[in-house]
């Protein structure tokens, strides 16, 4: 037997027979048009008078109500469609990931579409209503923070997901990833045994971005264990060489000098080491540098790059095996796991 929803309005009262799944008829309903005009608004907006287009938009979003494209898909309600939306697309630090990801989809005969939300929640929000109003069975999203209104909406559309590229303690959704807390602090803890006492930090922004949050709190952590040892400066920027570079910069105008910088991405690492040698800095000889993810570019840098390995291609291809399984309601399935980051020692970091 359905559940019966019931939603006042000062015209009428609107029933939806799921809840989950407000129809076309519903939203028709609650603006006082009919479902052409929907249609037609959802289509071609710019058919639409706007006071109308207006009024349509606030029964959708009062609704919670996406589209669904495609009759025989709707029919068996499954498209073997799925979604992904990563923060960027500039860099290759989630590349790796997403084609391991795609890999294991495409061996079980369902379809990525991706997107990208820039680091920006409203974006992601709206390409998480256009990815589902395109027919995805279910989404990869990256990491776990992100706004009430988002995680309410993949709740009241029970919208099976996975969280990559972090490992959250709490919270409901399945999650494949890494402790990025204790990856940093693994990481500061190799520096600190190298013998460097006078450090600083380069990471990206990092509201709304709960991996780059977690990992200089791992770095604080490490360094305050050491008594002896030093924060000089911690610098956010975006993840550009041009940024990283200005922020590596602004980190030695300091009155004293770090004899290392922890970088929280390869990319930043690699800014860095650009602005370094662009100062007649040698690295390592005059100051250390190390680097996260270990991407194709880690190794091409000159020196090669001490960074942090993320298991990427593991990590998507087990992400995209928890989301088949959500899918197929598969019983027993564990949906939380952690998987380990490694060390990898290059040429960017000296003993002192």
């Amino acid at each position: 037997m359905q559940a019966l929803t019931f939603i006042k309005s000062n015209k009428r009262e609107i029933i939806m027979r799921d809840s989950n799944r407000p129809s076309l008829e519903d939203v028709a309903a609650l603006a006082g048009v009919s479902t052409a005009s929907i249609s037609r608004c959802i289509n071609s907006p710019q058919k639409v008078a706007e006071p109308t287009r207006q009024r349509i938009q606030n029964a959708i979003e009062t609704l919670g109500y996406v589209p669904h494209f495609g009759g025989r898909a709707l029919a068996r309600n499954r498209t073997n469609t799925i979604g992904a939306i990563i923060p960027t697309m500039d860099n290759a630090m989630f590349a790796s990931g997403l084609q391991a990801f795609q890999e294991t989809l495409s061996a079980a005969g369902v379809t990525l579409l991706v997107g990208s939300s820039n680091y920006d929640p409203d974006q992601e929000f709206d390409a998480i209503r256009s990815l589902l109003s395109q027919g995805a069975d279910g989404l990869l999203l990256i990491g776990a923070a992100r706004p009430e209104k988002t995680q309410a909406f993949l709740t009241q559309h029970a919208v099976p997901h996975v969280l990559a590229w972090c490992c959250p303690k709490t919270g409901h959704s399945p999650s494949v990833g890494f402790d990025n807390q204790k990856s940093g602090h693994d990481i500061t803890a190799h520096v600190l045994a190298h013998g460097h006492r006078k450090l600083a930090v380069i990471c990206g922004l990092r509201e709304g971005n709960d991996r780059a949050t977690a990992r200089v709190v791992g770095i604080k952590q490490a360094i305050a264990s050491q008594s002896d040892a030093q924060l000089l400066g911690l610098e956010e920027c975006k993840y550009s060489f041009e940024e990283a570079g200005a922020a590596f910069a602004q980190l030695l105008t300091g009155p004293e000098k770090p004899s290392a910088v922890i970088c929280g991405s390869d990319v930043l690492a690699v800014g860095a080491l650009l602005q370094a040698r662009k100062m007649g800095l040698r690295v390592p000889e005059d100051i250390s540098i190390t680097g996260f993810d270990d991407i194709s570019l880690a190794q091409v840098t000159t020196p090669s790059l001490t960074t942090v390995r993320v298991p990427q291609h593991s990590m998507g291809r087990k992400a995209a095996e928890v989301l088949l399984a959500l899918l197929n309601q598969e019983p027993g399935q564990n949906l939380r796991h952690e998987l380990m980051t490694t060390i990898i020692d290059r040429g960017t970091l000296a003993r002192i």
